[in-house]
């Protein structure tokens, strides 16, 4: 392979003009014949790692998909491209089956998509065998680690392929891989041999806010003032929830919708197709609605309750902003969320170890939550990245810095009545106690004769909330598993006896960001002259996907668009030139486009 014909097939095929990071550097090592873990943000291109060795190379390239929607996405996307492709799964009939053997046999299809599951029946790896496979490309492969967030144990068989079939290069692909995720993505599906190609975690574009819970739906409906025209996500933790918040927001006008597993399959289809297809829509969902949301112009996602893991964290915010564009990841976090995520994992029908594990994730993520700089940092850091700044200016503690003080006096205090109460009462008692607020719980139980009433004065109310948060995030104390009762730990009796230190973070309380005007909503840095021909590109497009029942982004993405509406194309060479624009789309679109263009000028 010449680096010149990679550089073709980026630009005739794909009409991007550039390779972004390592993206060359993996497709070079591909066409060599050698293995490749690819960890790389999503929206950074990783798909162009396999499919452009896919064209470059002789007989087919096998990608497996853990989600039907997706390979069927991108098999359209492919072919609006040009490219051959096609996917096997429940959905096709038998007919459609033998169409696409057809091809395979006949050298005609270059990329196939298919599950793990229907890929590692004998009957399909027969079939394999007979064919010339240039690739397996892997994708999600997070999927393989037990560690990640997505476990499914199907993937694990993939490791057969290195074996079965040992002269075909295998790419693993995934946004999100902790160290100990990529070593058991190595070891089982390369048996270690592999290169593996870090290329950061940093996803500048999404802000990241955390905000301490106080009435989550008040919160959610005050986030959504001026978004009502975006479309985003609403993540939260149960079904109930889910359709609570559905109704909340329907109520003040957004135009949501509801998905998770307890409802009906083709009602939760219908609303996935429509929240894929149309514009300003607002899906409200739990974790159900997961890979596969391949939707660029997702302009927020916001989490009623905390995520379960640093993992989970990033998956789900990085469904937002994939264009580029700015984003923002909102999250609501409070001293419920701990328990309740301890809860999960100590009923996870799992081992002790994965339990562990399941602790020290979640306690990386309470790590996040209460961070007292720049969460971006945080959250690098635990994915093995190193940036290069000390604040990222995208994040609320960098806009609105957090005030720190020495507060081990106010944790001695807090722990001394958890102590002296028996370890048997919740947050709201204990802080009843230290303000000296003589409730009737508080009189009948004589907690008003213990020394540590009423010496914790000096706090209000939520700043003893938010102390009793960071003794938790800090590990001095847990909350019982099923009655919630506070636990002191052997750190915590180390700072009670002022063996060890706590340090206060003040909480700090989020504003509503000015929203820009409406024109400038619309794209940031677009004149005004030309903000209604990109609306009318827009339409445009709308139109045509509707056609073809795909979605918009499929067609062009909103980048493309606002590179029409700037250099305004007139000719089918000068259409070529545009973003996003290969020979495929020009042959397909071209001529509609440029008319359109031509007439709006």
């Amino acid at each position: 392979m010449t680096t010149k014909s990679a550089e073709g097939i980026l630009k005739n095929t794909f009409g991007y003009d550039n390779f972004r990071g390592r993206q060359l550097d993996i497709i070079e090592n591909i066409i060599a014949g050698n293995n490749v873990l690819t960890v790389m943000p999503t929206g950074a291109g990783k798909s162009l790692c396999f499919q452009i060795p896919a064209l470059l190379m002789d007989g087919l390239t096998i990608v497996v998909s853990p989600l039907i929607s997706l390979m069927q996405n991108q098999v359209e996307a492919l072919k609006l491209f040009g490219v051959e492709a096609a996917s096997i799964n429940s959905t096709n009939s038998p007919e459609q089956n033998r169409d696409i053997w057809q091809k395979i046999n006949g050298g005609h299809l270059k990329i196939l998509y298919v599950s793990p599951e229907k890929l590692m029946t004998e009957q399909m790896l027969d079939l394999i065998d007979d064919l010339e496979v240039s690739l397996f490309a892997i994708d999600e492969a997070h999927c393989v680690s037990q560690w990640g967030a997505a476990f499914r144990p199907e993937y694990e068989d993939l490791g057969f392929l290195h074996g079965r079939y040992p002269g075909i290069p295998i790419i693993a692909l995934t946004a999100t891989a902790d160290k100990m995720t990529r070593e058991q993505i190595c070891q089982k599906i390369f048996s270690d041999d592999v290169t593996t190609y870090l290329t950061g975690f940093d996803r500048p574009n999404i802000k990241l806010n955390v905000e301490i819970k106080k009435g989550w739906k008040n919160q959610l409906l005050n986030f959504m003032k001026g978004r009502a025209k975006e479309n985003g996500i609403v993540y939260c933790l149960s079904r109930k929830k889910t359709e609570e918040a559905t109704r909340a927001l329907v109520d003040a006008g957004v135009n949501a919708l509801c998905y998770h597993a307890g409802m009906a399959g083709d009602r939760r289809e219908e609303n996935l197709n429509r929240f894929m297809t149309e514009p300003d829509l607002i899906m409200v969902a739990t974790i159900a609605f997961g890979m596969g949301i391949d939707k660029p112009d997702i302009r927020f996602v916001f989490h009623t309750d905390m995520p379960g893991s640093p993992e989970a964290y990033y998956q789900e915010i990085g469904r937002a902003g994939r264009d580029g564009e700015p984003a923002v990841a909102h999250m609501l976090y409070g001293l419920d969320d701990i328990r309740m995520r301890r809860v999960f994992i100590d009923n996870e029908d799992a081992n002790e170890e994965h339990r562990r594990h399941g602790h020290q994730r979640l306690n990386s993520l309470l790590s996040y939550c209460e961070a007292p700089q720049c969460r971006r940092m945080v959250l690098l850091n635990y994915f093995g990245d190193d940036p290069e700044f000390e604040s990222c200016g995208n994040c609320d503690l960098c806009l609105n810095p957090r005030k720190t003080k020495d507060a081990t006096e106010a944790g001695q205090k807090f722990i001394s009545a958890v102590y002296r109460t028996g370890q048997n009462f919740g947050v709201g008692h204990i802080v009843d106690i230290l303000r000296g607020n003589p409730t009737d719980k508080v009189l009948k139980l004589e907690h008003d004769q213990l020394p540590t009433f009423s010496v914790g004065q000096e706090y209000n109310v939520n700043e003893w909330k938010s102390i009793a948060r960071q003794l938790m995030a800090r590990a001095f104390i847990t909350a019982d598993m099923e009655y919630g009762s506070l636990k002191i730990t052997d750190d915590g009796y180390l700072l009670l006896k002022g063996q060890e230190q706590f340090n206060y973070c003040a909480d700090i309380t989020l504003t509503a960001s000015k929203k820009p005007t409406k024109a400038k909503q619309i794209v940031r840095n677009l004149a005004d002259e030309d903000q209604d021909l990109y609306i009318g590109l827009k339409e445009l497009r709308k139109k045509i996907a509707a056609e073809r029942s795909v979605p918009a982004y499929i067609i062009f993405s909103d980048k493309s668009l606002v590179d029409m509406a700037v250099n305004k194309p007139v000719t089918l060479d000068q259409f070529g030139q545009v973003f996003g624009v290969g020979e495929g789309k020009k042959k397909k679109f071209g001529d509609q486009f440029v008319d359109f263009i031509s007439q709006a000028s």
